[in-house]
């Protein structure tokens, strides 16, 4: 019988929505800010946390925030602090585990278990990262370690699940939004458009915002000033069990 040790460790997609140029390439980093104020030529899109591996195995290849567990340690608590040490991200508003990848050769050497998370930063943060980290957006992935781009999708697809189901956008949102930037952050994190009096009509009935009384300070272009909203509350609950953000026609 073969006697091997197998090594569990944590890997974290960590998303946030950032403002790239129109024609960036894959790997460039974009600058985090408020999505309303949309300089020409940029556009928003849900990008993913990674680092550049400086060793081999795969040299070069851009790799998920994550390592081994200890074993004083859970994997909640292994998962945050691999963030800190690797990529110096402190606080993310939501984490959860996303799924477990055990495929006996899914990275070379001794076995490896991996427990994968999704992480959720809010727009407005901008943590200062090491110079071999940087912001991608998921739509245009680099070169990926291992199966890391296989983590990356599970977690796109789990985000885009849980927006249509749940108030998880407050992860990804600011404390105090208008509904055109609440709608930017949607369709970033879906992939596709949706319509603003619809997401605004179905989030009040779900009672997940909430309008503050003020109004955004109008734009160069005038106009009726826009309303804020808040999050209703900041933590994870089911909606609408059965609903789903369909795009705009």
């Amino acid at each position: 019988m073969d006697q091997f040790s197998t090594i569990h460790e944590s890997l974290t997609a960590v998303f946030q929505v950032r403002r790239f140029p129109a024609d960036i390439a894959a790997g460039e980093s974009g600058h985090a800010g408020t999505i309303a104020r949309r300089p020409p030529g940029r556009r928003s899109e849900l990008a993913v946390l990674l680092w550049q591996r400086a060793l081999d195995p795969q040299q070069g290849t851009w790799s998920l925030p994550g390592g081994r567990l200890r074993n004083d340690e859970d994997l909640d608590t292994s998962a945050r602090r691999q963030l800190a040490e690797k990529v110096d991200v402190r606080e993310v508003d939501h984490l959860e585990q996303l799924s477990v990848f055990s495929a006996p050769d899914r990275v070379p050497g001794p076995r490896r278990i991996a427990s994968a998370y999704l992480g959720l930063v809010p727009l407005t943060a901008d943590p200062q990262l090491p110079s071999d980290t940087r912001w991608h957006p998921v739509s245009a992935l680099p070169e990926m370690s291992f199966d890391h781009g296989t983590v990356v999708q599970h977690a796109r697809t789990r985000l885009a699940a849980k927006l249509s189901y749940t108030n998880i956008s407050f992860a990804l949102a600011p404390d105090r939004f208008t509904m055109s930037t609440l709608r930017e952050i949607y369709c970033a994190a879906l992939g596709y458009d949706v319509d603003t009096t619809n997401l605004q009509r179905v989030l009040t009935r779900r009672k997940v915002i909430t309008p503050t009384g003020d109004t955004a300070t109008p734009g160069r272009a005038g106009g009726r000033p826009a309303s804020v909203y808040r999050f209703t509350d900041s933590d994870l609950r089911v909606t609408d069990e059965f609903a789903a953000l369909r795009p705009r026609g």
